[in-house]
């Protein structure tokens, strides 16, 4: 990185006097008229006097120039090209908003926490690396540094309790690591209008018994799969089922993002599993991994993991078009806009944006979607108290080794684009809430109906159990990186799924063993368990009320269960 060194004080506070010269209250003014409106929890008097808050506290770093860094989303474009000038304009200081690929965000990351060099002044990284800031301690505590080196940068109006993914983002020594900027979750998407066809619910009870619904559980999933595929509709040839295959790092986050905790793997807890996670990684009583394979009281291999991998695959043979086994997930996230998919048991919800645009055969004339998205059904050796999938949660992370007054002025644009004044807007373009206020805006209220569910899924009490990735995972880079790889093998017929699933939790306790041989993350890092078996290991879990490892269940087609979408929704506002 090439580093330009002012060496005149004068040229310095040149450089200052003419950030301050054009930064103020008449820009901010401005931004306000032209970008943000009524667009806004607060009203306009409220915006200025946050505005005015944001000029002085920017005052000591005029003229710096901040490099802060994301994947490249929606919601970060936006940030990137219309945030980021309004905040040089308003304060003085020079933001530079790089977008680039997920895993780049993380390799550079890596590279600060082993170099100590300052890449970025501040990284929007997801919190599924909770459990690997707060272990390294590389990270600053949000915590500590708003009560104590940044609190003359903390905007008294900021509102932590307002972020509905803060505990996602906090670690169990009880402190926040991270602020969340967006968030989107992986929920069921389905043909509402096919799904409401006459003939199509008479044909489906009539060869079921039950009523053609939203499924509740896997066994309801993979008959209306069954049900669709080969169908015809609309000229077109119709599957039941979508999903994607190549041996791939997007492969990885198929799995990570919760696949296995949809099934049933891990334990009860939310917004984690305790003591075993969703990854199948187990801890101790005091947070320390102890193991990840089942003979060590882990779930990464156990029955109800190898089950999910058995229905990943048995579904996309089956039900799936031929390509999807051949595709990447950025390949196979347009698919269902394309008219021949009927339902998708998988689907981000960041692909909203892009699922309601005029024109597109799953959207009607009046713009409003023909598809609507639900809670996800759950598999055999799901129970109740169990999260029951993903939420991506990019937030703002600031590194120890970025000096102070760097990171207090990345710290100030972070607040800026996370702040009431800017978030409903935001919000409306990226469709990735992070803000309580901002979900129950009027105007959420008024564009709901083209949304597909989205609004009434994050107004309602079943979104606290899609989280992301919790604090039993010590180092997410270097274990995440395992996933596609083992069930890449799986995907492609090298290996079944008992194999992979094997191989996948022997490779992450040879990372675990590592940690802990270097001692690296003191006493909150690794200490592997004895090894036992099976069913010692879920005695034990029994005895301590808990679930896993679970036992194998002898019939994992369990009875088929689905709901009607309108009366779930009527559910959700009692």
């Amino acid at each position: 990185m090439r580093r330009h060194i002012l060496t005149s004080t004068t040229a310095l506070a040149l450089l200052i006097g003419a950030g301050q010269a054009y930064a103020g209250m008449d820009e901010a003014k401005a931004f306000l008229d032209g970008e943000i409106g009524d667009m806004s929890t607060l009203d306009r008097a409220a915006q200025e006097a946050e505005m005015q808050w944001f000029i002085d506290a920017a005052k000591p770093f005029a003229g710096m120039d901040i490099k802060v860094v994301s994947e490249t989303i929606t919601t970060h474009e936006y940030e990137s090209k219309v945030l980021a000038k309004a905040f040089s304009d308003i304060t003085g200081i020079k933001i530079t908003h790089d977008l680039i690929g997920e895993g780049d965000v993380v390799e550079k990351l890596q590279t600060q926490m082993q170099s100590g060099e300052n890449i970025y002044d501040a990284y929007i990284n997801d919190s599924d690396l909770i459990g690997t800031h707060w272990r390294y301690q590389q990270a600053r505590s949000l915590t500590d540094w708003m009560a104590n080196e940044g609190k003359d940068v903390t905007n008294p109006n900021l509102d932590v309790d307002d972020f509905i993914g803060k505990s996602f983002t906090t670690a169990p020594d009880g402190k926040l690591y991270q602020l969340p900027d967006q968030q989107f979750a992986n929920l069921y998407w389905f043909r509402y209008d096919w799904f409401n066809d006459e003939k199509n619910k008479a044909d489906f009870k009539a060869k079921y018994g039950y009523d053609l619904g939203v499924p509740v559980n896997w066994s309801a999933y993979e008959d209306i799969a069954e049900f669709f595929t080969g169908k015809e509709i609309d000229g077109k040839k119709i599957y039941g089922h979508m999903d994607y295959g190549k041996k791939d790092p997007s492969l990885g986050w198929r799995f990570t993002d919760a696949w296995l905790s949809m099934a049933g793997n891990g334990d009860k807890g939310i917004p984690n599993g305790r003591p075993v996670d969703e990854w199948g990684i187990k801890v101790d009583g005091n947070s320390r991994p102890v193991g990840s394979c089942v003979a060590r009281g882990g779930d990464t291999n156990g029955p109800a993991a190898v089950y999910s991998i058995e229905k990943y695959l048995d579904w996309m043979k089956a039900y799936a078009p031929p390509e999807a086994q051949g595709m990447t997930f950025s390949e196979s996230g347009p698919v269902p806009a394309q008219g021949a998919i009927a339902q998708q048991i998988f689907w981000y919800t960041a692909f909203t944006a892009d699922m309601v645009k005029d024109g597109l055969p799953v959207v009607n004339a009046d713009g409003t979607p023909r598809w609507r998205m639900a809670p996800s059904p759950h598999g055999v050796y799901w129970k109740d108290g169990m999260k029951l999938g993903y939420q991506d949660a990019g937030s703002w992370t600031l590194m120890k080794s970025t000096p102070d007054d760097r990171a207090k002025a990345a710290w100030l644009y972070a607040q800026f684009v996370t702040s009431k004044t800017v978030d409903v807007k935001k919000s409306h373009v990226g469709l990735t809430f992070i803000r309580e206020s901002t979900l129950q805006h009027k105007s959420f209220t008024d564009r709901a109906p083209k949304l597909g569910g989205l609004i009434e899924f994050y107004r309602s009490p079943a979104r606290v159990q899609w989280t992301p990735t919790g604090t039993n995972v010590p180092d997410y880079p270097k274990l995440a990186q395992l996933w596609w790889q083992a069930i890449g093998d799986a995907s492609s017929g090298a290996k079944t799924a008992q194999e992979a699933m094997d191989s996948l939790c022997a490779d992450q306790e040879k990372v675990l063993e590592r940690l802990e041989r270097a001692g690296v993350q003191g006493d909150i890092g690794p200490k592997m368990a004895e090894e036992h078996d099976l069913a010692y290991w879920n005695a034990e879990a029994v005895k301590a009320g808990k679930l896993a490892p679970q036992l194998k269940v002898e019939n994992e087609k369990e009875k088929p269960i689905t709901v009607n979408y309108d009366e779930l929704v009527k559910s959700w506002s009692k």
